[in-house]
């Protein structure tokens, strides 16, 4: 479908007035909900994941790019709503407590949006007990923990271990990443997934999710 394709790509080249545009025409044309979130945004976030992977793309690529891609999903959501398109699953995401820093964090977001997840943020300088308290609610298939000082590492194992006291851990997959986390440490702290980058922490969670369905 040619205004798919136009979709997708003004998404990937960062045009966000195009994208809404283009959004707003497909869908008063008649375009379905769910075509134009997954053949369209997904796939555009998904050709935007695989040209940074490969060093085509930056990060301030992804950030316009993901910008498009946000203000696309905003038009979208009711039609999707009413058409009952479901997410693939929920996603609650912070920076642990003590640590300030979200640019990291918000693209990882965004990128897990692009991914069809449904996002809850909980913004930075988030303590365990708000993970916890989130978990309960929404009931994610996956938490992501991101933090970006040396510092505030520990957080993410204080986390961990909060999801184990409130009975939750076994509820849960566990996601940390940023720029001083290593694979290495994710494991000593008991995290189920490492992410790298917003790139490769939207593919683990596509892939951690579907493998673990019937």
């Amino acid at each position: 479908m040619a205004i798919l394709d136009d979709l997708r790509q003004s998404v990937i080249t960062g045009d966000a007035s195009a994208a809404e545009a283009l959004t707003r025409q497909a869908l008063a044309e008649g375009t379905p909900a769910e075509a134009v979130l997954r053949q369209g945004l997904i796939d555009a976030m998904t050709r935007v994941g695989r040209s940074f992977e490969q060093g085509e793309y930056f990060v301030p690529d992804m950030l316009i790019a993901a910008r498009a891609m946000k203000c696309a999903l905003q038009l979208l959501r009711p039609a999707l709503v009413q058409a009952n398109v479901q997410a693939l699953g929920t996603i609650v995401i912070g920076t642990v407590q003590g640590d300030l820093h979200d640019v990291g964090k918000n693209l990882v977001a965004t990128m897990m949006e692009g991914a069809g997840f449904e996002v809850v943020d909980l913004g930075a300088d988030v303590p365990p007990a708000a993970f916890v308290d989130a978990v309960r609610q929404h009931r994610p298939a996956l938490v992501g923990l991101s933090a970006l000082l040396t510092t505030t590492m520990s957080k993410m194992k204080a986390t961990i271990v909060a999801l184990g006291a409130a009975g939750l851990r076994d509820q849960v997959k566990v996601m940390v990443g940023g720029a001083p986390v290593t694979e290495g440490f994710a494991q000593e702290i008991g995290a189920d997934l490492y992410a790298s980058d917003a790139s490769a922490a939207a593919a683990s969670a596509r892939q951690a999710v579907c493998s673990s369905r019937p």
